[in-house]
């Protein structure tokens, strides 16, 4: 494999998992549009990059046939003053593992030749790779011939168009075919043939304004090559241009990538941007919401209540629907702002509906443990705030009694006993109020102990319901936007340069094929 092949593999496949994950949340037309280059490159890239298919192109005479025999040195296209002969096209290859691409080309097995034997002059070696096509007249009014011409043109890595002096301009070419090349003009050339049958002083006016209607049609720059397959002006010429082509190997490799670049872009602009949506900022603020409207903070208070009162028996209610909606479609609205329709439908399907995150609230908080029991030491303060009591009254009837001089007992003993009295009617009011104090700091933790686990709770129902469809959903936009942006290419190819070979006085000559240089072809990145 090639690196031309593995780096326009690779971004194929790129493009291939972008569209498994969006699937449908794309457009139909995008979809298929995708879809259709990512098939299309694959089974281009079945057949390998190495081959440079180059389709000769033109109207009824203006000697495509001609020219494809001068370039392949060989006499095999049909030529003749019954032209056009046949609505077949014909292939000259310079290789011989060509087979499979020109079946792919829909070319027959009889009309085709090969140029990659021993006895072929070494010459020949500088073309290795390329498949040459004779494609039919596009003018032509027999049936069939159109649609040929039709169906080889997008197929192909180099298009040259053969035109002649009198029919260059004619609108059947310029507006059925090359206006709509506008932007392929790095596999655009145009061979201006029969250029002996021009006088030299009109050669070079007469292909100045074949550029001029070129770049009418919004193709900059495309080399236009005077020939004559008569007198074999320009013919090593356009030989140089095809090695050079060949030798590159990036045309056909830029097809593909123009092809991805295409797709890629109809895939960002189905995500265009990375969505500003994180799920921490939204939490609380929901979470604040679903508390509100399940009575959290309501139950919770009556738990502390029956804490504190030794009595009661709070319970949750059924949350209210309406509130459950309304944080949904916040929830909704919020992270599927930046997205597209078909994007938003798919988030909206995939995250809990509200009567599903109105069950799941009402049974996460149905395992919330409302308890409502005292402190643990309860029943031992009350006994000893009883026996406190029980003992200041025994105390203080006794002081009673012995001041009265019912209890026989001296002045002595009897301030005692009241000393007593009061000591364990303070330790009584000790005991209780410790006690109340106990039981109001547990009352204040059950109370934040409840408010705290439903919020735990409705977050994970949040997380759950909400959230993690969300994340994922926006995890997957995230990587086809990725993917289509890493199968991008760099950039366009650059169009095709032909050093001029004319003279001042406007003579075209014939020149070796060491004559011409491609100053640009353009490269398609490793």
């Amino acid at each position: 494999m090639t690196s031309h092949d593995a780096t326009l593999s690779a971004r194929t496949e790129d493009l291939g998992r972008a569209l498994q994950i969006a699937g449908s949340r794309l457009d139909d037309a995008v979809f298929g549009k995708v879809a259709s280059s990512v098939a299309g490159v694959r089974e281009r890239l079945a057949l390998g990059v190495d081959h440079t298919v180059v389709a000769l192109a033109g109207g009824t005479g203006s000697g495509k046939s001609s020219t494809f025999n001068k370039i392949s040195r060989l006499t095999f296209a049909d030529v003749g003053v019954k032209r056009p002969t046949t609505a077949k096209v014909t292939a000259c290859s310079w290789s011989d593992d060509a087979t499979q691409l020109l079946d792919w080309l829909g070319v027959e097995r009889e009309r085709r030749i090969t140029r990659a034997g021993e006895l072929d002059s070494a010459d020949e070696a500088s073309l290795a790779g390329l498949v040459l096509l004779d494609l039919p007249d596009h003018d032509s009014v027999a049936p069939g011939h159109r649609e040929v011409v039709d169906k080889v043109l997008p197929l192909v890595d180099l298009l040259v168009w053969v035109v002649d002096p009198q029919k260059y301009a004619d609108d059947a070419l310029h507006t059925g075919y090359l206006r709509d090349s506008s932007g392929m003009q790095a596999s655009t050339v145009v061979v201006l043939n029969q250029i002996d049958t021009v006088p030299v002083g009109q050669r070079d006016n007469l292909v100045n304004d074949v550029k001029r209607l070129l770049r009418d049609d919004g193709l900059e720059n495309v080399p236009v090559v005077a020939a004559s397959t008569k007198t074999d002006i320009g013919i090593a010429d356009l030989r140089g241009l095809l090695e050079q082509t060949v030798a590159r190997r990036s045309v056909s490799a830029g097809r593909a990538a123009g092809e991805l670049d295409a797709a890629a872009t109809l895939l960002l602009g189905q995500t265009p941007a990375e969505v500003p949506w994180h799920i921490d900022t939204v939490l609380e603020r929901e979470v604040d919401a679903l508390a509100r409207a399940a009575g959290l903070e309501s139950v919770a208070a009556q738990v502390g209540a029956a804490v504190r009162n030794g009595y009661g028996s709070p319970e949750f209610r059924a949350p209210d629907p309406d509130s459950i909606a309304l944080s949904r479609s916040r929830w909704l609205t919020g992270s599927g702002e930046s997205l597209k329709p078909g994007w938003r439908r798919s988030l909206a399907s995939s995250v809990g509906s509200a009567q599903d995150v109105a069950t799941a609230v009402a049974t996460a908080l149905q395992g919330i443990t409302l308890d409502t029991r005292g402190p643990t030491t309860q029943r031992l303060t009350r006994r000893l705030a009883l026996g406190a009591v029980l003992l200041a009254v025994l105390l203080g009837i006794a002081t009673v009694l012995a001041s009265t001089g019912i209890l026989p007992a001296g002045e002595t003993w009897t301030t005692v006993l009241g000393v007593l009295a009061v000591a364990a009617a303070v330790a009584a009011l000790v005991v209780f109020l410790v006690a109340m104090q106990m039981r109001r700091a547990l009352a204040a933790r059950r109370e934040q102990g409840v408010i705290a686990s439903g919020r735990a709770a409705l977050e994970r129902v949040l997380q759950q319901t909400l959230g993690t469809p969300t994340q994922r959903l926006l995890d997957e936009h995230r990587a086809v936007r990725e993917l289509a942006q890493s199968a991008r290419d760099d950039g366009p190819s650059a169009p095709l340069r032909l050093e001029e070979n004319s003279t001042t006085g406007g003579h075209i000559q014939a020149s070796s094929p060491g004559g011409v240089r491609l100053t640009d072809l353009g490269t398609v990145r490793a």
